[in-house]
């Protein structure tokens, strides 16, 4: 028995020290498929690199946009389907280093600017988007995202491009003019809408509802307004508004659900609110915009235009 005790003993120490250890700066027990964690400040730790590696497995990768940076450096690019489509998008950017493939986490995103030309006018616009990239995930601090949310899909009517600057390490790169498709939504799916007040023209860009199902969802969303000149990408409006939410189906006599809270502008610039899911099918969310006195200045009338369209 106390030889048991005593192996016991011995075994309980040497998992302890091995769940402690850190040898070279990689975590016991951590291995990542194509990765080499070392002792590096300017990468990931093993358990970073997990989270990161982990997260990418959700997302797929946009290879036309993919870049590197001084030689040392690759830069992807990832989004949801590995594609863009008409309404928001998240846009996701990593950097590797090329030795070891760990990440980065000092990276830095900015000038996105995605352009649409019109073939027929033979002009060029942009589309709302975010400021500059933000941190995806304090779980996953090397993801950075932006998102963009694309007036209109891709046809013989007109093509897009996309550009960006990155700062990997002090060190810069980037693309320029990369053609890029963007694909029409399903039917049923309807995510971006405007509305004018005075001589502005402002964008409602509704952020990922795919991810809703029955019952109480949060409802988010963007607003966004028209730049001049319109090449230039649309900002978040300075604007304060609330959005009054009316969800309907369409398809069901038009009934409506109870429990909605209108959209509200959030410090981070978002516009959030609740919104209740009787059931799966199409719904039509009916919008109501009003200014920051209460005025009603889009939307909330009979037959009006101003809605989104989402599908369960």
């Amino acid at each position: 028995m106390k030889k048991v005790k005593g192996l016991f003993l011995i075994l309980f120490v040497v998992a302890l020290t091995a769940c402690n250890s850190n040898d070279d700066g990689v975590q016991a027990g951590i291995e990542i498929p194509g990765i080499t964690i070392t002792d590096d400040d300017d990468c990931c730790s093993a358990e970073e690199a997990l989270n990161t590696y982990n997260f990418l497995q959700t997302v797929q990768l946009v290879p036309e946009l993919s870049t590197e940076v001084d030689g040392k450096y690759n830069v992807y690019v990832y989004t949801k389907t590995g594609g863009f489509h008409t309404g928001y998008n998240d846009i996701y950017f990593v950097s590797t280093k090329k030795e070891t493939n760990n990440y980065i986490k000092d990276l830095t995103v900015t000038s996105n600017s995605p352009q649409m030309y019109m073939s027929k006018m033979n002009m060029y616009h942009s589309t709302p988007i975010s400021d500059k990239s933000k941190i995806a995930s304090y779980d996953y601090l090397a993801v950075k995202r932006v998102w963009v949310s694309f007036l209109m899909n891709t046809s013989e009517n007109g093509s897009w491009t996309y550009s960006y600057e990155v700062n990997v390490l002090g060190k810069t790169g980037g693309v320029e003019k990369k053609d890029i498709v963007v694909s029409a939504l399903p039917e049923g799916q309807v995510w971006l809408k405007s509305f004018k007040v005075g001589d502005d023209t402002f964008f409602l860009s509704l952020v990922n509802p795919t991810d809703w199902k029955t019952g109480t969802n949060e409802i988010r969303a963007y607003v966004s307004k028209k730049s001049t000149p319109i090449t230039t990408p649309y900002a978040l409006a300075t604007e304060t508004f609330t959005v009054d939410i009316d969800p309907r189906m369409p398809d069901m006599g038009n009934h409506t659900s109870p429990n909605n809270t209108p959209l509200i502008k959030q410090e981070d610039g978002s516009y959030q609110g609740t919104i209740n899911l009787t059931m799966t099918g199409l719904w039509r969310i009916h919008l109501k915009v009003k200014d920051s006195e209460g005025n009603v200045v889009a939307g909330g009338e009979e037959g009006s235009t101003l809605f989104w369209d989402v599908t369960i």
